[in-house]
């Protein structure tokens, strides 16, 4: 959890309240969080009919937001004044002669939705001097599951990295979906301790052993029986396996397998941070690297890139199933290449 967000879950908890805090960023999950936190957590409930005012930077000037947080509290100690949207108002940037000297009974909220604020600005270095900035960035692919073993903490389970990576592999990095299938979950099952893979296949859908992630895993470690019976599963259960999802996990895979062999050839001495990935996960990778030449790999790449292709409709008139099997019989010929 990033320090800033966790300052801030921390000082409204203990009531201790800054007059600006500034959240920016691409990553909706957490500002969504704050949001609620401002709307719900500072004032009592007989306190926010006077004394919160919610504003969208689409529909005010800078000017309505500096009235609003000059207003004097009505039957409370402070008011809340939030600002959604921030990046659509014009005039933005005029807020900063605010900020400069703000109000010590207004506790504003500065929501700068899907981007940064400029770091230069006034606005933000006021921010930073009176009160507190938080960006909320996206949470990239290899840090997923770590995110997810995370969280599962917060909500009283232990997700193993299997059980993490599967997650990771069919929610992606969307964490607000994350989140609710496992508190979904956990509303099911409150007393549970580990986030089990049998779990995750009864109250989401993911098959512990018929999966993306399982069957990747079969078939560029050679083990053809495994999967078989893994694409004989997707063939029957279409949804198991979009082809969309397939194509790019199979060539994220080969395209880590494709840095891993480089890495090797150089000496690389960091082969996490060269290649990518977490670095529990250098052994298995480098492992996998050994079986396959470059030659092979570059070959499934470029095939993959083309089915990936077709799964969106270009080029291509076959459905989902019939796309799986001719891919599948190409991916086999590149790996009995010499």
């Amino acid at each position: 959890m990033n320090a800033d967000y966790k300052k801030i879950i921390q000082s409204i908890s203990k009531g201790q309240y800054l007059p600006i805090y500034l959240i920016d960023g691409e990553e909706s999950y957490y500002l969504d969080k704050i949001v609620a936190l401002f709307e719900n957590k500072i004032l009592q409930p007989s306190e926010r009919d006077f004394n919160l005012s919610v504003l969208y930077g689409r529909e005010v000037s800078w000017a309505d937001v500096v009235n609003a947080c000059r207003r004097f509290p009505m039957f409370a100690e402070r008011q809340v004044v939030i600002l959604k949207d921030a990046a659509a108002m014009n005039g933005f940037n005029e807020l900063s002669g605010y900020l400069a000297q703000p109000s010590p009974t207004t506790v504003l909220l500065i929501e700068y939705r899907n981007k940064k604020a400029d770091a230069r600005s006034k606005v933000v270095k006021f921010a930073k001097e009176h009160g507190l900035v938080f960006t909320s960035d996206k949470i990239k692919e290899t840090q997923m599951p770590q995110w997810i073993q995370a969280f599962g903490e917060e909500q009283g389970f232990r997700i193993g990295q299997k059980e993490a990576d599967l997650l990771s592999t069919y929610l992606g990095n969307d964490l607000q979906k994350i989140a609710n299938e496992i508190e979904k979950i956990r509303i099911n099952v409150p007393d549970e301790k580990e986030l089990s893979a049998a779990l995750i296949q009864k109250y989401i859908g993911i098959s512990r052993e018929y999966n993306i992630f399982e069957f990747t895993n079969t078939f560029s470690s050679g083990n053809k029986e495994k999967m078989y019976r893994i694409l004989n599963y997707f063939i029957a259960n279409p949804k198991a396996a979009p082809m969309a999802l397939l194509t790019v996990f199979l060539y994220n895979h080969f395209n880590t397998l494709y840095k891993a062999i480089y890495a090797r050839a150089k000496g690389e001495k960091d082969l996490a941070s060269a290649i990518g990935i977490p670095p529990f996960r250098v052994a298995e990778i480098m492992a996998l690297s050994q079986k396959w030449t470059l030659h092979k790999v570059e070959s499934c790449l470029n095939l993959l890139s083309t089915y990936n292709g077709y799964s969106m409709g270009i080029n291509n008139r076959n459905n989902d199933t019939e796309l799986l099997k001719e891919m599948v019989g190409k991916l086999e010929l590149i790996d009995a290449m010499n």
